[in-house]
């Protein structure tokens, strides 16, 4: 024991000995009110429920002084362990919960927020040289988004996972070069930039803390380097750009490039806890036992991998032992239930193409010509098109040869031919969605293979996603083709006029023919992917105003987050605050004049629901319900709503249709063939994602037969082929109905 702790024991002897003396007395029927010290716990005589004021020295050394009932500490207390750790702070039940302060003999600190004894929610760690973590903490662990200062001058903001960064974040290195992009187990891992003091600037891909895969690096003066890198110096090809000339030459070696400067990015890495709070937990007794010390670690996270929880968002998921980021041990009998959804767990669509697959060389094609596209230089664009950049006659065609060309690197693909649909309109289309250059390269050439929807839509097509979920490429026929290219200035000069606009956004328009074969062409667009969100869509529905086939013929247990419900599935109403409520309504006005005005119909609003708060059965949680459990005031809410309540920056990015907060009121239909039913008013928190789709279907003769023929049949109301302007005054109707103010 140390001096200054022996120091302090000798000083309490006397107070132990006055609290014996006192404890005689309350025996004997003397009422006390004052302050309580006793020696050991089975000399406790507290009523039960009662709360006290005791200092308490524990036969192990260990000492307490503050609020005391029910046989442990309940309130704001103070507690020194004999080995010189300290915490101070609130106490539920003898556990450490709330706000409070845990110190270390070596003098690092954390003062955040507890439960059940750990680290948890948002603290800040000192650690005793200084490094320094503020932000999220999860059961004693770095988790959510947070921001960290090395002792060596290095800074990281970004997100953490399991203690590492992991997600997107932001690492400044001491001297000046900085890399933004996401992370992986504490390493750079995914598509990120790396930005030297000197100027120079690497976009690409990266993989265990090193560059591999596609990627540019850019010099300050303008020359730049594009294609694939790697440790092993025969897997690294491309094509180096100087900035006097935009001719690209092959046989440039980047190996000097990746030894002096990309093959050392390396992070510090802080000061590790010597030992967690948790493990300093005492286990309060029954009377009469003495204090015990809590299993170690390794015991505690077997009790935690026990903790089964839903968590709304999938962020944590049980079997990498957290459980949930919120609580939900209310009382279920209270809570008003809508028995129609079931939330299975979000799992990720499609199938990777692998070497084998059928479109494998299809997919190959693809990346080489967008590579091709994209990376060719092109000088700085102005927004204001002339009308030459429209005109579809220009063929632009490019011999893609295995064996390379002047213009095109040597690959391991057959021989193709590739054509771009109006380039400069594309290029300057993802200058204005801001996308940019090097990050869309990354995201469709990149290292990872696309995946492929499971099954073609309705037209025939096939839709293809990039593996970070961003773009969506889908395969067209000719006639898709001549609508998309016959309306592309109406097109260009409405999305230019409206930044908020709902209608699908489009990037580029190529196509692909295998040189010397009978096959046909295979013609693709590449759009924005609606629900690449970090919320989990939990509903997605496809609205289109129209009753007849609209109905998902799925019994609950199969409906998943993958499956596409229809306009018969609806059973919500949404709710949206009044300013975003009008803005909604110009602009599905906006929108649905211009696909009137360009004889488009049957398009859809496609909708994606994230739950925010769901139980342990998998229903996503009332408003009521969730104060019914105590959890309206402070909800452990998931990473994505604790952004949207805490950082207004957040806030202030939110954008009509992406990442709404909203509520859903359910409803109930009074027949199988009402649209929108009536409302119950059970209201559920939610996040909305939302935007106009399948644009490329012109009234032509197919669909006005389609119409005659059904009409013959079926209400011609209820119909999805009907005239342009019968189809948006029916969708608006619909859409005003589905979505509302909330009051």
């Amino acid at each position: 024991m140390s001096k200054e702790l022996h120091g302090i024991v000798k000083g309490w002897e006397s107070k132990v000995r006055k609290a014996q003396a006192a404890a005689k007395k309350k025996r004997a029927g003397v009422s006390i009110f004052g302050t309580m010290s006793v020696a050991h716990v089975d000399d406790d005589l507290d009523n039960p429920g009662e709360v006290y004021h005791a200092e308490k020295v524990f036969s192990n050394g260990d000492m307490y002084t503050g609020q005391w009932a029910d046989n442990c500490p309940n309130g704001h207390g103070k507690y020194l362990w004999s080995d010189g750790c300290m915490y101070v702070g609130e106490w539920v039940r003898g556990k450490t919960n709330g706000k409070g302060k845990f110190s270390w003999p070596s003098g690092a600190t954390y003062e955040g927020q507890f439960k059940n004894g750990y680290m948890d929610g948002e603290g800040t760690y000192i650690g005793c040289s200084n490094d320094t973590y503020r932000g999220s903490w999860v059961f004693n662990m770095k988790h959510g988004r947070g921001t960290k200062n090395y002792t060596n001058g290095d800074h990281y903001d970004g997100n953490w996972r399991r203690g590492r960064p992991d997600g997107q974040g932001r690492y400044q290195w001491n001297n000046g070069n900085q890399y933004i992009g996401q992370w992986r187990n504490g390493k750079m891992n995914g598509s990120g930039t790396m930005i030297w003091a000197s100027g120079n600037r690497y976009d690409g891909c990266w993989e265990d803390g090193l560059p591999k895969g596609n990627g540019t690096y850019r010099w300050l003066d303008g020359s730049f380097y594009v294609g694939v890198w790697s440790e092993e110096p025969k897997e690294m090809t491309g094509t180096y750009y100087p900035s006097t000339s935009q001719i690209g030459h092959f046989d440039w070696d980047p190996q000097e490039v990746y030894i002096n400067y990309l093959k050392d990015c390396r992070i510090s890495r802080g000061e590790k806890i010597s030992v967690f709070p948790s493990q300093k937990m005492v286990n309060w007794p029954c009377e009469g036992e003495f204090l015990q010390k809590q299993p170690t670690l390794k015991n505690s996270r077997v009790n935690v991998a026990r903790t089964k929880r839903a968590s709304a968002d999938g962020r944590l998921s049980n079997d990498e032992g957290f459980g949930s980021l919120r609580s939900d041990d209310g009382d279920t009998s209270k809570r008003n239930r809508h028995h129609h959804i079931r939330i299975q767990p979000t799992k990720r669509q499609g199938r990777t193409i692998t070497k084998g697959h059928r479109n494998y060389e299809l997919m190959l094609n693809l990346q080489l010509g967008i590579r091709h596209s994209v990376g060719r230089p092109a000088p700085a664009q102005s927004l204001d098109l002339r009308t030459t950049a429209f005109d579809t006659r220009e063929k632009l065609w490019t011999k893609f040869p295995p064996e390379g060309s002047k213009y095109t690197p040597p690959h391991q693909s057959c021989d193709f031919r590739w054509k771009d649909y109006c380039p400069l309109v594309f290029r300057t289309l993802r200058k204005l969605f801001k996308v940019d250059p090097a990050d869309y390269m990354i995201s469709i050439c990149g290292n990872d293979a696309l995946r492929e929807l499971s099954s073609p839509g309705k037209s025939g097509s096939f839709f293809y996603l990039t593996n970070d979920d961003k773009y969506m490429i889908k395969t067209m026929k000719k006639a898709e083709v001549k609508v998309l290219l016959r309306m592309l200035p109406a097109y260009y000069n409405h999305v230019r006029a409206f930044e908020n606009t709902l209608i699908a956004k489009f990037y580029g328009l190529h196509c692909v023919k295998l040189t010397g074969s009978a096959q046909k062409k295979v013609r693709f667009v590449i759009m924005g992917n609606l629900f690449c969100t970090e919320y989990a869509i939990h509903r997605r529905f496809d609205l289109k105003g129209s009753s007849h086939g609209r109905l998902t013929d799925k019994p609950e247990s199969e409906i998943d987050s993958t499956t596409t419900l229809k306009d018969l599935d609806l059973n919500f109403i949404f709710r949206l605050q009044k300013i975003w409520f009008q803005e909604f309504c110009r602009q599905v006005d906006r929108d649905c004049d211009f696909l009137e005005q360009e004889r488009i119909m049957d398009y859809s609003l496609l909708v994606g629901v994230h739950f925010r708060e769901v139980s342990q059965s998998g229903e996503p949680l009332t408003c009521e319900a969730r104060n019914l459990n105590g959890e309206g005031a402070t909800p452990r809410l998931s990473k994505a709503d604790m952004d949207l309540l805490f950082d207004p920056s957040r806030c202030a990015s939110i954008r009509l249709g992406i990442s709404m907060p909203a509520r859903a009121e359910a409803t109930v239909r009074k027949n199988d063939f009402e649209l929108i039913g009536e409302p119950t008013g059970e209201f559920y928190d939610i996040v909305l994602i939302f935007g106009i789709i399948d644009i490329l279907q012109d009234y032509d003769i197919s669909k006005k037969l389609e119409h005659a023929y059904k009409s013959i049949q079926f209400d011609p109301t209820s119909i999805s082929a009907v005239d342009p302007r019968q189809y948006s005054r029916r969708f608006r109707d619909f859409v005003f109905k589905a979505f509302t103010e909330d009051s």
